[in-house]
């Protein structure tokens, strides 16, 4: 990918949403790209291992797990099966764990952090329903651009493939 935000934020400024910064980088990818599909949940991660258990088709999973600082929403198992299903990426408001491991997995990844404890899975949690974390608005559908200066979110696609 040749895109960088910085220079996408500089064409289309009138265009994007802007994610606070906070955000970490962990995948082995730190520049991704693709089509928003949406998760929100909050210390439980059944519905992430439900999405990357699926086709990915080039999609970048976002979660709002509320931020949580008290377990981890993604570890190796769950992002190898993102690798392995075609997912771009995931961004997670929360945290990780197995850092080192997703950093060699071609899959680009940013969150908060990372913790050692697992999430429970109770099942709860809504998927491909608005999500709003660092000051942006996240649409299923929509086009989110990482990078190692940032995210930002757009309604329509900014970089032809």
């Amino acid at each position: 990918m040749t895109f960088k935000t910085a220079d996408l934020c500089d064409d289309f400024s009138d265009r994007v949403q802007i994610c606070d910064p906070g955000l970490r980088d962990f995948g082995g990818h730190v520049r991704f790209s693709g089509r928003v599909a949406t998760i929100k949940c909050f210390e439980d991660n059944s519905r992430v291992r439900e999405a990357v258990g699926e086709a990915g088709d080039g999609r970048v999973l976002v979660v709002d797990a509320g931020g949580s600082l008290r377990c981890a929403m993604l570890g190796d198992l769950l992002a190898a099966k993102a690798v392995e299903n075609g997912w771009a990426g995931v961004i997670m408001n929360g945290l990780i764990r197995d850092s080192a491991d997703i950093a060699t997995m071609s899959l680009g990844v940013k969150a908060l952090g990372t913790h050692p404890l697992k999430s429970v899975k109770q099942g709860i949690g809504e998927r491909d329903v608005p999500v709003r974390f660092a000051g942006v608005v996240f649409t299923p559908g929509c086009y989110v651009y990482a990078d190692e200066d940032g995210v930002i979110c757009s309604d329509e696609p900014l970089v032809k493939d």
